[in-house]
């Protein structure tokens, strides 16, 4: 969430920030009026209390006295009923500002590029040559036209379409590259966590994923309870409504889930294969930094993604995104994407991102530092890595021209 007073007193430099996520500034002027009305109309509040407090302190005063209190009840029934108008008012102003506020993205950094979409995305590098083949690749739908290996018309059968039932080496391959990224990722320093699939609503407000993306969730009917779009939601919520302590940080975890999601705007893109389904399965990188180490981290994380990617030996590049494709938490991000050699070209497999105090703001996640004063921390998220896109970019980069593939050496011990 933004930090409102920060919009009160920056207003024209943070609207300009946030063009570039295509903000509509009318909708951050409404924002900022109800902030300042609302810190109006709590001063009300609180001047109408303090008249409370103060004749409420009359009484004894009278009594020994010897004065009549009818008048002073009279002008403290009359306040009273003041009072709980003010409530009123300060409560729905609040309700108000906090939906709206709600609806706003994070600011980009400022060395985030311009631009509208994925398209005005800038390359920073490439990593590892695509193979070279004598024949011409296959895409991996192609490799397994009978569905040995990658079911899809059973998993249409079994649930709709965009679901897949993995069998044979298939199946035994998922299994191995799950194991095997969150043993890399430990040896990077991440510790491993097991998180349940189910998260309450205000898990996913926390993280930035309600109320805006409600539609591309699963929600289970009659409870308040989703299922999660990526492990990042349980991961940063671990930590909700808590006050850390500062030498505990960086905490960096990982942890494999299955992710579950509408996929509510790709109507009619990649819906051949398994680029893009309602189910996956992902090992994900989350890290909970001091405000001055999260740039570090950042790049620690990209590291983690981008070299286990090379042990694979997957040809891939790393993307800074421009403030159009930003994700809504996000302030920066490097999207990692690897070589199909089937649809030659890269294809997104992870995304990092830092949210800076976005998500710790809605999600209450504080430190106490050398000061002993509280202050938010920074989150940070990324994909290490797409289980399925993995595997199925090793079905194609590994190919053989009878449509068989190789497997990575790394991965053999797993097997």
């Amino acid at each position: 969430m933004l930090d409102l007073k920060a919009l009160e007193k920056n207003f024209e430099e943070i609207a300009a920030k946030l063009k570039k996520k295509k903000v509509d500034e009318k909708l951050l002027l409404k924002l900022k009026e109800l902030f300042v009305k609302l810190k109006k109309e709590r001063s009300k509040l609180e001047n109408l209390q303090a008249i409370q407090n103060k004749k409420s302190k009359l009484f004894p005063v009278y009594k020994k006295e010897g004065k009549d209190i009818n008048e002073l009840k009279r002008e403290l029934e009359e306040n009273k009923e003041k009072i709980a108008v003010s409530q009123t008012i300060v409560r729905d102003l609040e309700n108000e500002l906090y939906d709206i506020a709600l609806m706003i993205p994070n600011i980009p950094d400022e060395d985030v590029p311009e631009g509208d979409g994925e398209e005005d995305n800038v390359e920073i590098k490439k990593v590892l040559t695509p193979p070279q083949f004598s024949f011409k690749p296959k895409e991996h739908w192609e490799l397994d036209p009978n569905g040995y290996y990658l079911d899809f018309k059973r998993g249409v059968k079994l649930a709709k379409s965009r679901f897949t039932v993995l069998k044979h080496k298939a199946a035994l391959l998922e299994r191995a590259l799950i194991n095997y990224m969150i043993d890399f990722n430990k040896k990077r320093g991440f510790e491993e966590v097991a998180v349940p699939y189910l998260v309450n609503r205000e898990s996913l407000i926390s993280t930035g994923q309600l109320p805006k993306f409600e539609n591309d969730l699963f929600k289970i009917e009659e409870e308040n309870l989703y299922l999660i779009p990526t492990a990042e939601v349980p991961l940063t919520n671990l930590f909700r409504d808590e006050i850390l302590k500062k030498d505990d940080l960086p905490i960096k975890l990982t942890s494999y889930t299955a992710c579950f999601r509408k996929e509510a705007g790709s109507a009619g893109k990649d819906t051949r294969g398994m680029i893009r389904q309602h189910q996956f399965d992902k090992v994900e990188l989350v890290a909970i930094t001091r405000p001055e180490d999260s740039d570090k981290v950042f790049w620690e994380m990209v590291s983690c993604a981008s070299d286990l990617l090379s042990s694979l030996g997957l040809a891939h590049r790393l993307v800074m995104l421009c403030g159009g494709d930003l994700g809504f938490s996000a302030a920066k991000t490097i999207d990692l994407e690897v070589w199909f050699p089937g649809q030659n070209r890269y294809r997104e497999i992870s995304s990092v991102s830092n949210t800076r105090d976005f998500q710790a703001r809605r999600a209450m996640i504080r430190f106490k530092d050398e000061n002993k004063k509280n202050r938010l921390v920074h989150t940070l998220n990324g994909s290490s890595l797409a289980v399925g896109r993995t595997l199925i970019a090793i079905m194609e980069n590994y190919q053989k021209e009878d449509g068989s593939f190789e497997i990575p050496e790394v991965l053999k011990p797993y097997l």
